[in-house]
């Protein structure tokens, strides 16, 4: 059974949000600008991609790609780089910075403690995200309040951003979305998606460190299963207080 079959149930205002999500794009596009929509190619962010390109505005989009991808990750990158209107930017980490932290720590680093599983993320996400948004006034992401405890209270605008040394806002057009919303969507419109999801993994990240979840587990809990629910975001997504910029 896909993703699809399993999760697309609209919900009863799901045309009202829509219609917001387009507003706020282009919104976003007329008063953020410089903006680009970051990507991991997750089912919330291929939708913000068809809509962006449905809606012909002017947003690049970029995708971390880490060097631990899935190859479905990877395939569907390459079929989105063919096929989007809005160009799509790959940014990958310092080669040099990964052979060293790979050479000193090993390839399985991250599993042995929190701090080498975020150094990791800092190098292989973080720093190619500095560059990736270099120069930009605002940023846009698949974030939804449904997603997690950590995520509940995600805004549609999080002008929260502009405490941050980098003075950039975040615009999380779905924030509002469900689970279902998300696969109507992708089922209404044709969106091409990875098909890891067909395969039991809401969240996909590195390979590593991404696995299936089983019915009744959170949907985050196929990140990093092996840490204490509240380590598990990378930095790229992290409330003020944590003091991380990402």
């Amino acid at each position: 059974m896909s993703a699809i079959d399993l999760h697309a149930r609209a919900s009863k205002d799901y045309e009202a949000k829509l219609a917001e999500t387009q507003q706020l794009l282009v919104r976003a596009a007329a008063e953020f600008a410089p903006l680009k929509q970051a990507s991991s190619l997750g089912a919330e962010d291929v939708v913000i991609t068809h809509l962006i390109n449905a809606l012909e505005l002017p947003i690049p989009v970029f995708v971390l790609e880490t060097g631990a991808l899935h190859q479905e990750t990877l395939d569907l990158l390459e079929r989105t780089r063919t096929m989007s209107r809005a160009p799509v930017e790959v940014y990958r980490p310092v080669n040099e910075q990964v052979m060293q932290f790979v050479a000193r720590e090993g390839k399985e680093a991250m599993y042995r403690s929190i701090e080498l599983r975020k150094a990791c993320c800092g190098i292989r996400k973080l720093e190619p995200l500095a560059r990736a948004l270099a120069g930009q006034k605002a940023w846009i992401t698949g974030l939804r309040r449904e997603q997690s405890s950590a995520r509940a209270e995600v805004p549609l605008v999080d002008t929260s951003e502009l405490a941050r040394p980098d003075g950039r806002t975040k615009i999380n057009p779905l924030a509002n979305w469900t689970w279902g919303d998300v696969w109507h969507y992708i089922q209404a419109n044709g969106v091409d998606y990875n098909p890891l999801h067909d395969q039991f993994f809401p969240s996909i990240g590195c390979a590593p460190c991404t696995r299936a979840i089983s019915l009744g587990e959170d949907f985050r809990a196929g990140r990093w299963w092996w840490e204490d629910e509240a380590a598990k975001e990378c930095g790229l997504h992290v409330k003020n207080e944590e003091k991380v910029v990402a």
